[in-house]
């Protein structure tokens, strides 16, 4: 009897079994699928997954809601035929207001244009503007296959969960230390004294009588006011491959990391800073244009060494650059004025540039040991 009851046992677990048996894609999204690096990679290798299950795709589309300061949504495009993903963004109007369309209706534009089938779309999730997947095949799925896909899109709610979260904290980090910074803190313990020495150019940037500005305009005309700023010397920094590390008041601390070849640095920051100046000039025709001042400002250029990591205190830390050469490029900039430039160069860059400079002698700067050979572009 007690063999009887041993081998009934077994029979129910094995039925059991038989029933609770994953496909190799849902195994997949179960087991390994939140360790996906990336949206990109999730979607290609989830899309790979169905074929290989015999689901008939032409291609897939994942979109996400990100919290960026301008992209709202980000949508990945795979492609059966080559394996190819490329993305699309959509941007967000000043208000948010509509936000996530243009690029889940991009997703699905494309989708649509790619085979002959019918887009079929999940909402991933239960939370509103949650991922949603699409997928289109070169016919129309038939229900059954719906229902496959359907179930793929609940068992990917888990592991693009983990996906969005890390996403978030990366975009998070990127929006207020910068690109190359928050690769840094992710990868780094959460600690002081963590960091690293690198040759960099240093920009410092500062816009002048802020003061008076804040004392006769309105909060909202004086954000406007930074904000145009900012757009007009951040993006210019940014377009030539440099990083804003800080935003200080009205000022902008900037770096171009030097790696074998100190020239490019060099020129990458000169054609930075060149930009910026065109870009103030347009926002000063559309000031005037409005009855506003117009806002005059100062930069400059230093080649040299920086610690940049960690600093602060104990469980409140700061991601920054400090050291002698951050000293003498805020230093140097403030002989703009006094010197009645808008642009001023330190030796180190105007021994590595190929532009062409002009010599303003040297100067002793205010708490610099030693003078500095100045140089301007203008």
């Amino acid at each position: 009897m007690l063999k009887l009851g041993a081998v009934g046992d077994n029979a129910t677990s094995l039925s059991h079994d038989r029933r609770m048996q994953l496909s190799s894609t849902l195994t997949w999204l179960v087991d390994a699928a939140s360790a996906s690096p990336s949206a990109e990679r999730f979607l290609a290798e989830l899309g790979t997954r169905l074929m290989a299950d015999d689901m008939p795709l032409a291609g897939g589309a994942l979109t996400l809601a990100v919290p960026h300061p301008i992209i709202a949504r980000r949508t990945w495009l795979w492609r059966a035929g080559n394996g190819e993903v490329i993305e699309a963004v959509g941007f967000a109007p000043a208000d948010f207001g509509g936000a996530g369309s243009s690029s889940g209706d991009a997703g699905r534009n494309w989708l649509a244009g790619l085979a002959d089938g019918v887009v079929h779309e999940d909402s991933v999730g239960a939370s509103e503007g949650g991922p949603v997947l699409g997928w289109i095949g070169p016919r129309r799925f038939t229900e059954a296959e719906a229902d496959r896909l359907r179930e793929a899109a609940r068992f990917a709610a888990a592991p693009l969960a983990a996906l969005s979260a890390r996403a978030t904290l990366s975009t998070a980090l990127e929006a207020y230390l910068g690109r190359r910074s928050a690769a840094r803190v992710l990868a780094g313990p959460l600690r002081r004294e963590v960091g690293e020495t690198i040759r960099a150019v240093l920009l410092f940037a500062d816009l002048r009588s802020f003061t008076a500005l804040s004392e006769a305009e309105p909060p909202a005309a004086v954000i406007a006011a930074l904000g145009g700023w900012f757009d007009c010397i951040g993006g210019a920094v940014h377009a030539f491959g440099g990083e804003v590390l800080k935003f200080i008041g009205d000022g902008v601390l900037a770096i171009f990391p030097v790696g074998e070849k100190p020239r490019e640095a060099c020129d990458a920051a000169l054609r930075a800073v060149a930009s910026a100046k065109a870009g103030m000039a347009h926002l000063d025709t559309s000031r005037r244009e409005q009855g506003l001042p117009s806002l005059s400002f100062g930069v400059a250029l230093h080649l040299g060494e920086i610690l940049w990591g960690n600093v602060g205190a104990a469980d409140r830390l700061d991601f920054t650059a400090i050291g002698p050469a951050v000293n003498l490029v805020s230093r140097l900039e403030g002989l703009c004025r006094p010197l009645g430039r808008t642009v001023l160069i330190s030796g180190p860059v105007a021994e590595e540039t190929s532009a062409t400079l002009i010599s303003l002698g040297t100067h002793a700067l205010r708490g610099i040991a030693s003078p500095c050979a100045v140089y301007t572009d203008d």
